[in-house]
Order: C-alpha cells, then structure tokens, then sequence
C-alpha cells in the first residue's frame, strides 16, 4: 500500500513514505531468540506462524521470540530447512496481522528496497539500498531451490537476517539471509516462503534425495573424452564416501569420477542436485562412472538426506 501525501518537497515524501513503510512492515516483524548474543529477526508470515533465517537458529529449545508489543513469548520450531535456510516458529496464543507478500519476480536490478529487521531492544530497524542483480529459478550451495535470484548490493548488518524485505510499495518480497552466498544479502521469494513453510509445518523437514558422497568438480582427460565420445569434458570426482550410504552400498569407490546420472550429463553438483528432488527419494538411479580409464556403470537406490549431514 503507497502512502498518498504530499508536503510540497519530494525529498521529504519520499523519506517519509520509507518511514511510512518501516512503520507499517514492523508490526509484523519480530526479534528471534534462538542462539547466543545477539537475536536474529523474523516476520509473522501467517497467523502463529514466524519466518526466519534458518542458520541463525542454533537450538530445537528454549526459543523465545520478542513481539512489537515489547513482550517475550516461547516459539515452538516447527521445522528447518537449511538448503533455503528457512526456519519456520510457531506462536500459540499469539494473533498478530501477518504481512503482505508481493512476487519477488518483479524485482529489477536498480529498484530500491527497505530491509526491516527487529533485532535488539531498541525496536524496529530499517536498511535502505538497491537490488543488486535478480535471475530466474536458483539452486543454493546447500541444494536448496530458490523461486528466483535476487542478491542485495552489499552485505547485511547484523541481526537482519530473517528480516522482512519490501519494495516501495510496502510489499514484502521475501525475507533477507546473509547465508547463502559470500560477502552479499540474498532474499528468500516470498514463493519459495511458502512452499517451505507448508512443508515444514506438514512435516518438520524438507526431504531430499541423497547419495552419499563428497565431490570435487575435475576437468576430464580429453582421451577419455574421445574414448567415451562425451559431449562435455567434466565430471565430479568422489571424494569421500558416507559410511552405509546409498554410494558405498552400491559399489561406488574412491576416486571414481561420476560423468551421468540416469542417462543425463553430470559436470557439477547442479546436475546432482537436480537429479535429487523429493520425488527420487527411494528410486534407483542408473549413474555412470569412469573408474581406471574405463567406463562403469551402476545403480544406486536414492536415500533422504539426514538433516545434519554435509555429503550430498
């Protein structure tokens, strides 16, 4: 909703129209209090239910969340889900407005945005800037699926990941992370948001499909390219194996190099991550190995990723 009054000075229009909207967003937007020093923020994205930055919850207990109002309730977390790094809270007895959420899809590179964040005792914390550079669908480092690409021009300050970040209009695009990619603000869509949200809340996690291993992306011998007749020239070579996981359980070794997963190329972790949706999850995979110069073949039945594991 855009403010409509005027003084005469569009400087001080415009000031007080970002005021207007820091104003308005910060009802909805709370402090978390889910690890050590200082609080992150968090947005009442629907009613009981808070949204935050799932990497600065550091405790299934004792989550306490600061309200507008000044009071300190418990949280009960329904659930995160490091590969978008949403952590979803539920308030009880707690009937807040939630936002009102916009497309983050409309975001351009240039346009202005108002991060706003509840962080400290001092209350509502504002930050003004730029949208940096926006894209289509994105697949984080952690595997996760974004419904769009939209990086801030800079950093975040402290506390203001999970905070709520609006266009000029005061919709809400999404919420802010300072986790999901070096030295710059990303913001969560509100789409992916949602569809995280409902998993989490449905049930507690976001399930991903698993094989068990740790790679390093290597350029491929061009005589094996010839020999194999591949349209590309890289591969992921495993590097390390999970103890019982779907890989070592399927033969998979050491030094292989995997070059296909069911008949599709497979250059980097995209092309895994890809291959791995919920819908994999207990389905055999045929994958393609080059193992002493030779090709080999293999199947692998998917496995859930364990929620606390770094091999993917």
């Amino acid at each position: 909703m855009e403010t409509t009054s005027s003084s005469g000075n569009p400087l001080m229009d415009f000031s007080d129209n970002l005021a207007d909207i820091a104003g308005r967003i910060g009802r909805s937007v709370v402090a978390v209090h889910g690890r050590h020093r200082m609080p992150s923020s968090g947005v009442i994205w629907r009613h009981g239910v808070v949204v935050t930055a799932a990497h600065t919850i550091r405790r299934e207990d004792g989550i306490k969340v600061t309200l507008p109002d000044g009071r300190t309730v418990s949280a009960l977390l329904a659930g995160l889900d490091p590969g978008t790094d949403i952590g979803v809270l539920k308030l009880d007895g707690v009937d807040l407005d939630p936002i009102d959420s916009g497309d983050a899809r409309s975001l351009k590179p240039g346009h202005l945005a108002l991060a706003v964040a509840r962080a400290d005792e001092l209350g509502v914390s504002a930050d003004f800037g730029v949208i940096g550079s926006t894209g289509g669908s994105w697949r984080t480092w952690r595997g996760g699926q974004l419904d769009a690409f939209v990086r801030l021009d800079g950093g975040l300050r402290p506390g203001f990941s999970g905070a709520a970040l609006a266009d000029m209009r005061g919709q809400v695009m999404g919420i802010c992370t300072s986790a999901l990619m070096r030295g710059a603000g990303m913001v969560i869509p509100g789409m992916t948001v949602e569809r995280v949200t409902d998993e989490l809340l449905a049930k507690g996690r976001v399930a991903r499909g698993y094989l068990g291993v740790g790679t390093q992306q290597v350029s491929l011998l061009d005589a094996w390219v010839d020999k194999m007749s591949l349209p590309f020239s890289s591969g992921l070579l495993i590097n390390s194996l999970a103890p019982g996981g779907p890989a070592e359980q399927a033969g998979v070794l050491i030094g292989d190099v995997l070059i296909e997963l069911d008949g599709k190329p497979c250059r980097d972790m995209n092309d895994v991550h890809a291959a791995l949706g919920s819908a994999s999850i207990g389905q055999q995979l045929q994958i393609a190995l080059i193992r002493g110069g030779e090709r080999h073949a293999c199947s692998i039945t998917v496995g859930e990723r364990p929620q606390r594991n770094a091999c993917r």
